[in-house]
């Protein structure tokens, strides 16, 4: 998982795992775990910018686009009430929803088989 700014509190190690059990190369399982880090990236922005004013979200995105990390939490603990617990929980409900969808695949999976 590429370092954003909140994976010292978001953990994807979960959906790989889940995916390991799918009859799939290791190539498909890396395109899938890597789509589903980035629904939950945009997942978690629009959590954050959502909570933001239209100036905050351009100091907030010119924070990110220098990608230092100290400076965003910095930023966004001034702005956002409770802004790692909305990241956690944004995180957390997206990963659920991913593995459910994953087990639902993998049941239709031996179904067939």
């Amino acid at each position: 998982m590429k370092k954003y700014f909140y994976s010292h509190i978001v953990e994807t190690t979960s959906i790989s795992l889940t995916l390991a059990d799918l009859d799939m190369t290791k190539e498909e399982r890396s395109h899938l775990v890597t789509l589903a880090e980035e629904n939950i990236h945009h997942s978690i922005l629009d959590t954050i910018l959502s909570e933001l004013s239209a100036e905050d979200k351009k100091v907030f995105l010119s924070n990110l686009s220098e990608d230092n990390h100290e400076k965003i939490w910095r930023f966004l603990n001034t702005k956002v009430k409770n802004a790692q617990d909305k990241i956690k929980k944004t995180a957390e409900d997206l990963i659920e929803e991913l593995q459910k969808d994953i087990e639902e695949a993998k049941t239709d999976d031996d179904t067939k088989t």
